[in-house]
């Protein structure tokens, strides 16, 4: 049996899906642990209804990003995590879990990257005028949002409103990130 961690700072949403996918066998992996970097946010208690174990944390609590990284990297040992698969967790990944966990770490990104990095991806591609929006799931390296991507979908979109982007792509991104998540657990 695999097992998974989710990082996550807000609602949980892609959470929730890769939860359930574990629970129902979609994915052939289980999630060991939670990790949240925002005390408070919803993902939490979304956590505690799946019984899935948490470590929340406040970065500000720690003296430095090593310090708080080097918890979280004790935390996943003791889980014998195969897989970290970033959820919606805001905060740029540092050298001490990216060497901890070399090739094994992946994010989901709501543009057609290498399109759009950053935290206000939509907003921007919304601003630029795109009609092609998409989500991209990729290798998590010490570049934002630069890593090997590993796979897209596109989806057309002709209005204005960022909200609406976000809630197509929200579905678009439940799906593919379970589907890519079952078949990177999947090869050899």
């Amino acid at each position: 049996m695999h097992h998974l961690a989710v990082f996550a700072s807000g609602t949980g949403t892609n959470f929730v899906a890769i939860a359930q996918a574990c629970q129902q066998g979609v994915i052939h992996a289980d999630v060991a642990i939670m990790v949240c970097d925002k005390p408070g946010a919803p993902v939490i208690e979304r956590a505690r209804e799946f019984g899935i174990p948490t470590l929340v944390f406040n970065p500000k609590d720690y003296p430095s990003k090593m310090a708080y990284e080097t918890e979280i990297v004790q935390a996943l040992d003791q889980k014998q995590i195969d897989l970290i698969c970033l959820a919606g967790y805001m905060r740029i990944l540092g050298p001490t879990l990216l060497h901890a966990y070399e090739n094994k770490i992946i994010n989901i990104h709501p543009s057609l990257l290498p399109a759009f990095k950053g935290a206000h991806a939509v907003e921007d591609a919304v601003a630029y005028g795109v009609k092609v929006f998409g989500i991209t799931i990729h290798w998590v390296n010490d570049q934002l949002d630069g890593g090997k991507i590993i796979a897209q979908r596109a989806f057309p979109y002709e209005g204005s409103d960022p909200a609406e982007v976000h809630l197509i792509g929200q579905k678009i991104e439940h799906q593919l990130y379970v589907e890519t998540i079952q078949k990177i657990l999947c090869e050899p």
